[in-house]
């Protein structure tokens, strides 16, 4: 391997999941690793061990193309920023597509979501397809990988529904494959190690696809903790959320998560994790069981 990998937002839980399988599972030189983030002293274990460290903020054109400068494949890890009003999020991700291409970036990877395309209920998908676009446009081969619904985001909710024994949604009968954090970094990661240069789509998802009424039974199950599920329309779930003490905002991107489920956009179920990693992805009740004591309280 004689590239140099770059990763943005290295000191996020993705960022470093992915470098330490490209480190100890790829066996990548460090020296040929670049971690991008605003904070590079969150990075010092890293830097210790032989990774290039550079600042890098997504709001600052000028500072992403100085952090690419001499990096062959660049793997662009979605910001965090939802503020849906402002339309920031996008540029941030534009931001760095016309940086990679200034660099001469010969391949650019990012992280999408699944079935991102203008008419998904999510209210931030428009800012995946967007940025899918952006860099289909700049004429640079690209791995795309539409990371399904981290299990971990069930942490959201299950702990207090499982306190109140009931789980408040409104995604109907509609599947969902929750797939590991962990195992999306490890497919992701032998995308970015790999030789390849054919420009490809990847969907990553757990092993099987589940309706919230399953996750719940999956859940008692495991705690030992009865959880009712209980069906609302979506504003009532909205108005539910925002008397948690939830913003508006943000409860109405919950909420279209679940709107989201209910339409059928994200029941698909891929191999995808299985094929760039060689390892079977781990299942949603050995989350359950892995996490029982943090879930259940």
């Amino acid at each position: 391997m004689t590239e140099t990998l770059l990763v943005t937002g290295a000191s996020g839980q993705l960022g470093r999941g992915v470098i330490r399988y490209l480190l100890d599972t790829h066996k990548i030189p460090p020296a040929r690793i670049i971690a991008t983030t605003r904070n590079p002293e969150s990075l010092a274990d890293l830097a210790a061990r032989g990774v290039i460290i550079r600042p890098a903020d997504f709001n600052d054109a000028a500072s992403l193309e100085t952090a690419f400068k001499g990096a062959d494949k660049v793997l662009i890890i979605s910001t965090g920023d939802l503020d849906l009003k402002s339309g920031r999020r996008l540029k941030q991700h534009e931001n760095a597509v016309a940086a990679a291409k200034n660099a001469g970036v010969s391949h650019l990877l990012y992280t999408s979501m699944p079935n991102p395309e203008p008419v998904s209920p999510v209210l931030f998908a428009d800012d995946h397809y967007s940025t899918e676009q952006a860099i289909k446009g700049s004429g640079i081969p690209y791995t795309i990988f539409r990371n399904g619904w981290y299990q971990e985001n069930l942490f959201l909710a299950l702990p207090h529904a499982i306190a109140l024994g009931r789980w408040y949604t409104s995604a109907g009968e509609g599947r969902i494959a929750h797939g590991a954090r962990d195992d999306m970094a490890a497919a992701i990661a032998a995308g970015l190690a790999s030789g390849s240069t054919d420009s490809k789509t990847y969907t990553l998802t757990g092993p099987q696809a589940y309706t919230t009424a399953e996750i719940a039974a999956l859940v008692s199950d495991v705690t030992g903790k009865k959880l009712e599920v209980i069906q609302l329309p979506d504003e009532a779930l909205t108005e539910g959320v925002k008397a948690a003490g939830v913003p508006e905002d943000f409860a109405r991107v919950i909420v279209s998560f679940d709107a989201n489920t209910r339409s059928g956009r994200i029941d698909m179920v891929t191999d995808a994790v299985e094929t760039l990693s060689g390892r079977k992805p781990q299942t949603l009740k050995q989350f359950l069981e892995a996490n029982k004591a943090a879930l259940a309280g």
